[in-house]
């Protein structure tokens, strides 16, 4: 069986020798090194472990900004949908210092004032703004040779790795 990987050298499907190729795939009867991968695909030395570096930093930021944050005594999540919704309550809070609802934390509703919505819009904002952070000193590290497996799970604000992270080579 052969291996048909996508020009992005990430990826690879296993193929019999007959089948077509999808536009931007090359064949292999092996486990190519990074090196053939680079030849094969026309980047230069070193450009697919870069680019593998930064989706691996972007997946890391993306996971540690959604892994949610303690305000005042709330477990508030902070994936893409509640930051939204957060920002959505801080409008209306700025709007009208006498905004009170009711918001559904992770450990279930809880009534809040003006006051405390901006208190959590403003730490979910500076969270998420702090992971971006993160992930730019990362890429600025991936960029300049001298990024470390051991770098991708330190340094980012409150948060612990749930899981292992990847080899970055």
């Amino acid at each position: 069986m052969l291996r048909a990987y996508s020009n992005v050298g990430t990826t690879f499907r296993c193929v019999a020798s007959d089948w077509p190729l999808a536009d931007g795939e090359v064949l292999f009867d092996h486990e190519p090194t990074l090196q053939e991968l680079e030849n094969s695909f026309g980047f230069a030395n070193g450009e697919l472990v870069l680019k593998r570096q930064l989706d691996l930093i972007a997946q890391e930021r993306f996971r540690r900004e959604g892994s949610g944050i303690v305000v005042a005594g709330l477990i508030i999540d902070s994936f893409r949908d509640s930051q939204s919704l957060i920002a959505g309550m801080a409008v209306s809070a700025m709007l009208d210092p006498e905004y009170r609802c009711s918001y559904k934390s992770v450990a279930g509703f809880v009534d809040l004032t003006a006051q405390q919505i901006l208190q959590i819009a403003q730490a979910v904002r500076s969270y998420v703004q702090a992971c971006f952070d993160r992930e730019k000193a990362l890429s600025e590290s991936a960029r300049a040779g001298t990024l470390s497996s051991e770098m991708l799970t330190e340094g980012w604000p409150d948060s612990l790795p749930e899981t292992p992270v990847a080899n970055l080579q």
